[in-house]
């Protein structure tokens, strides 16, 4: 049976991989994202898709989706920014712009969308191992990771009594569009995260393949590469020694600061 899937931020990256995963399957997708028509990567697309803009931040396109879309199986919450940098170093207007993004636009996103899921139906939010674990340098970004992840627990608590699962993906660096909205206030912390984004062996259709099992399945966290695995379950597992390394690494990061 054909799916209805709806996704954010999917013109690149993550989503874009998860869009074609689901035209892969046979599944109808409708991606949105900031650009007022679709991008050659959209629309080289095979399968059965539509494309409309969409801003995370925008209650009116919010509204306009609503009226647009009738019903869906699976929503999946995945556009999103990167904000790196100390405390001391990050504005409170970047503040305000990560958390409109990366958890309000999730929030307008559920209470907007999910009432036209039925039994079976997914809701999907792209998280990150920094809502797990949290590292030095990342405030922000940590922040709006881990309140995605709690935002996941307590709707696949609230919804499974109708049928409706919550899953939410938290993969370690990959290669995506992230490193291009790096957007913080501290240079230094931002180019450190390019190079890790960059140069790990990890791709957005890796992620996307493993996290569509993964949804599948009805996983709640998914922890799509060994890294976010391993370092997930050290900190529930071996927490001192865990602490241990990232005040290690809080020391390191100072010094060459």
């Amino acid at each position: 049976m054909t799916r209805r899937v709806f996704i954010t931020g999917a013109a690149s990256g993550l989503g874009l991989a998860l869009a074609r995963e689901y035209l892969a399957a046979g599944d109808e997708v409708i991606l949105t994202d900031l650009h007022a028509e679709a991008p050659p990567a959209v629309t080289g697309l095979s399968g059965q898709w539509s494309y409309r803009r969409l801003d995370v931040t925008d209650d009116d396109d919010w509204a306009a989706a609503a009226r647009a879309v009738d019903s869906l199986d699976i929503l999946i919450n995945n556009a999103g920014i990167a904000v790196g940098g100390r405390l001391d170093a990050t504005s409170m207007e970047s503040w305000q712009r990560i958390v409109d993004i990366n958890l309000l636009g999730v929030v307008r996103g559920c209470k907007t969308l999910v009432p036209t899921l039925g039994r079976g139906g997914r809701v999907v939010i792209t998280a990150s191992a920094a809502g797990l674990v949290h590292a030095p340098q990342m405030g922000a970004y940590n922040a709006t990771k881990a309140a995605a992840v709690a935002l996941a627990e307590t709707l696949d608590a609230e919804l499974r009594p109708r049928g409706i699962s919550a899953s939410v993906i938290c993969p370690l660096f990959f290669r995506s569009g992230l490193a291009d909205s790096l957007s913080g206030d501290d240079p230094k912390a931002d180019e450190a995260a390019r190079m890790l984004l960059s140069k790990t062996p990890l791709t957005s259709e890796k992620v996307a393949a493993r996290s569509v099992r993964a949804i599948q399945a009805r996983r709640l966290v998914i922890t799509p590469d060994a890294l976010s695995t391993a370092t997930w379950y050290s900190k529930r597992f071996t927490r001192v020694p865990f602490l241990a390394g990232t005040r290690l690494i809080g020391r390191v990061v100072e010094r060459r600061g």
